[in-house]
This record gives structure tokens, C-alpha cells and sequence, in this order.
């Protein structure tokens, strides 16, 4: 895979509106727990590898176990999700493929039943965040970083 352009210089300003999103993400109040699983989830339905080697990451750093990271692919049929991390998965895929799924009304209402509507809609911007860095990711064919394997002592 060849990178197509390096979208931090091609338009500095464009970049500029994105990071502020990302900037209100990271400031809203949101449990960081739910904004590493956003991060996850959208970037592994879009298929991004640099987004989701990125929040793996994160997602570790910020103390999350393994299962909960590895599991995240199949959420539906893993156990370790709680209710409210159920309910925004859920709401994250249907944001996320809103061409094959309209967002149904069904997802909203097990949504509304865990968050308020000032959470809710963070949520939404949050999710529509890593998108937008998804598509930038992938449209762009920006390389994921290669972890360097340690030096044997």
C-alpha cells in the first residue's frame, strides 16, 4: 500500500476543523472508556489499521483488558461488554454503516434508555469524529506505524 497524499499538508486548514472536533471529543466529558470504544469500533468496521493499531493502544494505556479490545469485532456474541457499552456499540455501528442501516429507531430507544440526550448527542460527534479520520485514513492510504520488535538483552 502506497500512501496518495499526506493529508496533514495538503490542507492545513481542513486538518485544522478536524483536530478541533477531535479536541471537543477529547474535552466533552465523555468517559474515556466510551471514546476508546467509538474510536474501536468505527475503525474496525471502516477497516482502518492505522486508527485501530492507534486506539488498540490507547484503549491499553488507559488500563482496558485485552478481552474487551480483542472482543470488540465480534460485540454481539462476547459476554464482556456491559449494558450501556452493548447499547453504544450498537449505536456506533448503525452511525457508522448509516447507508445500509438508517439508523433505526430502535437502536435510538435502547440508547436513550443508558445516556441523555446531552450525552447522546457527544456520542454522535464522537462517532462522526473517527470517521472522518477513518476516511481520511483509508482514502488517503495512510501507513500504519510498524512496531519494532524489542532488542533481545
Amino acid at each position: 500500500m502506497h500512501p496518495r497524499l499526506d493529508f496533514y499538508k495538503a490542507s492545513p486548514e481542513a486538518l485544522k476543523a478536524v483536530v478541533q472536533l477531535e479536541n471537543y471529543v477529547q474535552n466533552s466529558g465523555l468517559d474515556r472508556r466510551f471514546i476508546n470504544l467509538i474510536k474501536l469500533r468505527a475503525s474496525i468496521i471502516n477497516g482502518c489499521a492505522y486508527c485501530v493499531d492507534m486506539h488498540v493502544k490507547e484503549s491499553r494505556h488507559d488500563g482496558l483488558g485485552e478481552q474487551w479490545i480483542n472482543l470488540m469485532s465480534v460485540w454481539r456474541e462476547a459476554g464482556v461488554y456491559d449494558a450501556k457499552e452493548r447499547v453504544l456499540l450498537g449505536w456506533v455501528d448503525a452511525v457508522t454503516n448509516i447507508a445500509q442501516t438508517g439508523i433505526p429507531d430502535s437502536d435510538f430507544e435502547a440508547l436513550k434508555a443508558h445516556f441523555s440526550d446531552e450525552e447522546i448527542m457527544k456520542i454522535t460527534v464522537a462517532i462522526s469524529t473517527i470517521n472522518t479520520w477513518n476516511r481520511l485514513a483509508v482514502g488517503f492510504r495512510s501507513p500504519h506505524p510498524i512496531d519494532q520488535p524489542a532488542a533481545a538483552a
